[in-house]
């Protein structure tokens, strides 16, 4: 049978590729057509359609003022979706572009199987309705999502979460690979994976190395950006920036410092003790704040529903903060604490192997 996936980040390029390869496994007949980026194409075995890099956009004024390639490249899409004419369309996570996509393709009558749910919980609710009426089947990734689908009359499927697959396939595989700048103990940061994180982010986090002596910081830097980028933020900080290797720098950390996000429970499965933030812009924090419907914003305390992980947001993310709570986790009763809470979250995702679990529900539905 044939596949068209749609992702458009880093994290939906890894989910994407763990989903092929598990496609692969169950169909020997299996052909694949995609956006997404290098991995996927590994997984694959050919090019993408559309490099996910060409669609890494954030934020109203950054999306604005790059929307005629946005447009140029959804036309390219549906026309090669359209010429390809797969047997199953999956969207991978990515709403912005792939609910409009799922619309525009179910009215060529393509079945659209979509895997990792766009945050509707979070803000847009009336969205709903669009998966209501243009998408066959969702796959959802976070336990509580079903309940919230369900208020609404949507039964969706939980599948287990990919990014636990991911942690625990790596510790599997790579239980002694360590990042090591010196005897002392690491600190890993991480500052998120496109250029306005990084801009925000890092230079609140460079400060953190002359407050910790004691420590090694190191960044895992996202492989889309050049190293250049991260040493414009860095100023004369001494901190070494890793490619390709965030996995293996947190199973080497003591404890985080996290831009809110994907990595927040990549931290917590590795049972690295961690500080969550979050900065943007003055003007989208205002307006997100009149739509956004959620108490917490990490999705280690969205998951369990209460303050595990400290949430630092915009101006409150800030150096004399940021002190106070990684001093208290680094050792002692919070430290310990949040490695007892991080079992409890992994105890809540389940055992579910979410790529197979998904591979092999698409292949019984086209069935």
């Amino acid at each position: 049978m044939k596949y068209f996936l749609i992702a458009g980040e880093a994290s939906g390029d890894l989910h994407a590729s763990r989903l092929i390869k598990a496609i692969r496994e169950k169909d020997q007949n299996a052909i694949f057509r995609f956006m997404g980026g290098d991995l996927m194409k590994e997984a694959a075995g050919v090019e993408p359609v559309v490099h996910y890099k060409e669609m890494a956009y954030m934020g109203l004024f950054e999306v604005l003022a790059n929307l005629p390639l946005i447009r140029r490249n959804f036309k390219k899409i549906e026309q090669e979706a359209e010429d390809f004419n797969p047997d199953a369309v999956i969207p991978v996570d990515y709403p912005g572009f792939n609910l409009r996509m799922a619309k525009r393709l179910k009215s060529r009558k393509f079945k659209i199987f979509y895997y990792i749910s766009p945050k509707l919980w979070a803000w847009n609710e009336n969205r709903v309705e669009i998966i209501r009426r243009y998408v066959d089947k969702l796959f959802v990734i976070l336990p509580f999502e079903v309940e919230f689908y369900r208020k609404h009359g949507i039964e969706v499927e939980y599948v287990g979460n990919p990014v636990k697959e991911a942690v625990e396939d790596f510790l599997n595989r790579n239980m002694q690979s360590k990042i090591r700048v010196s005897e002392k103990p690491l600190v890993a940061l991480l500052p998120g994976s496109r250029q306005q994180e990084i801009r925000r982010m890092l230079p609140v986090m460079s400060g953190l190395p002359a407050l910790f002596p004691e420590y090694d910081f190191v960044i895992a830097g996202a492989p889309s950006l050049p190293e250049s980028l991260y040493r414009q933020y860095l100023g004369n900080a001494p901190i070494p920036v890793f490619f390709n290797q965030t996995y293996a720098i947190l199973n080497s950390a003591r404890a985080a410092v996290v831009t809110s996000g994907t990595a927040t429970l990549e931290t917590a499965l590795f049972n690295v003790p961690q500080v969550v933030g979050y900065r943007t812009g003055s003007l989208q924090y205002h307006l997100g704040k009149r739509i956004v419907k959620i108490s917490y914003f990490s999705l280690v305390n969205l998951i369990l529903n209460r303050d595990v992980v400290p949430e630092l947001l915009q101006n409150e993310f800030n150096l004399t903060n940021i002190q106070k709570h990684l001093a208290g986790i680094l050792s002692g009763k919070e430290h310990e604490k949040m490695l007892k809470d991080y079992r409890k979250l992994s105890r809540v995702i389940g055992p579910q192997s979410a790529s197979s679990k998904v591979a092999q529900r698409i292949i019984d539905m086209l069935d």
